[in-house]
């Protein structure tokens, strides 16, 4: 992992990072932003919602179950 530093700044009502050049993505697109505390990720984003739902509803059902019977309870005297 390499550590680089970049700039904030402001882009209309937005804030905005700068990327350096040695870590910048390659070409325009779409990116994911994650947040906990501190620590901010960003991943370029290969793959819409849409096509994720999409991707999801096209895969076949799955199997029905096998379901069981209940067992009954034990008697277990002593407890």
């Amino acid at each position: 992992m390499s550590i680089h530093r970049g700039r904030l700044f402001r882009s209309g009502n937005s804030q905005a990072v700068r990327l350096p050049k040695e870590i910048a993505f390659e070409g325009d697109g779409d990116v994911l932003i994650a947040r906990s505390g501190d620590v901010v990720t960003i991943y370029r984003a290969t793959t819409s919602l849409q096509e994720m739902a999409d991707a999801l509803l096209a895969r076949a059902p799955v199997p029905e179950i096998e379901r069981r019977e209940a067992d009954e309870p034990t008697d277990r005297s002593g407890l």
